[in-house]
């Protein structure tokens, strides 16, 4: 194989599903190496596997066996699609390569209270704190909101089901939002409702949903919230 990927716990981990998601979807071989998140600690087991490879000691890290080490999510999704030009990483389409670059560096920088109160956890169903936290915390409903609004112009847009017509690193982006709003159950419009269905659905990401399901790693400091099962 020409790449190793390595990756944080895949119930978690958003950052590092992104490029398994597009690595997946365009059938780029690679090997997979999961690194636990025992803590953050510098004598942890995870800080000790990674800060040899990445000097910012975080997950993802891709491994180009004939090329460079790549790290952060949007930095390898970029390096692939340079890589890989016979496959439509971003859209082909010059205007739309350019609208699918600006969402998914908003995505990369932004959304912070979402990420914040609506923590990714694939295994977890949190429907009645979802309810709690829109009714106590306005400023997360208005991101949910912009976010509906932002995503749904886009797929009324589209000629085919995701962002740009196909599938591209702007639809495996958003694809950890989408589960975030889905296991929270917030409710979104149909627009994007149907599109998180579709997102649940589509290869790659309905494969490391199975992964994380497997898992049954619970692991404290990701679920402060949760003490237990």
């Amino acid at each position: 194989m020409d790449y190793t990927l390595y990756i944080g716990n895949k119930n978690y981990s958003t950052w590092s599903m992104r490029p398994w998601v597009i690595m997946k979807h365009f059938d780029l071989s690679f090997h997979e190496k999961l690194v636990r998140f025992d803590s953050f600690a510098d004598d942890s087991v995870f800080k000790k596997t990674v800060l040899p490879l990445n000097i910012y000691g975080t997950v993802p890290i891709l491994i180009d066996h004939h090329g460079p080490i790549v790290t952060d999510s949007l930095a390898i999704c970029e390096y692939l699609a340079e890589k890989h030009p016979e496959y439509a990483l971003w859209p082909r389409d010059i205007a739309q390569r350019a609208q699918a670059r600006s969402l998914v560096a908003y995505m990369h920088s932004g959304y912070q209270l979402i990420r914040q109160y609506l923590p990714m956890n694939i295994e977890a169903s949190f429907a009645e704190i979802g309810q709690i936290i829109l009714r106590d915390n306005p400023e997360v409903c208005n991101q949910i909101r912009f976010l509906d609004n932002c995503l749904t112009s886009y797929l009324k847009q589209s000629r085919g089901p995701y962002l740009f017509d196909q599938f591209s690193i702007a639809d495996a982006f958003y694809a950890p939002m989408c589960l975030r709003l889905k296991n929270f159950s917030i409710e979104t419009s149909t627009v994007l409702s149907n599109y998180i269905n579709l997102i649940c659905e589509t290869k790659g990401v309905k494969e490391w949903i199975v992964d994380a399901l497997d898992e049954k790693d619970f692991i404290i400091m990701d679920e402060p919230y949760r003490l237990k099962r």
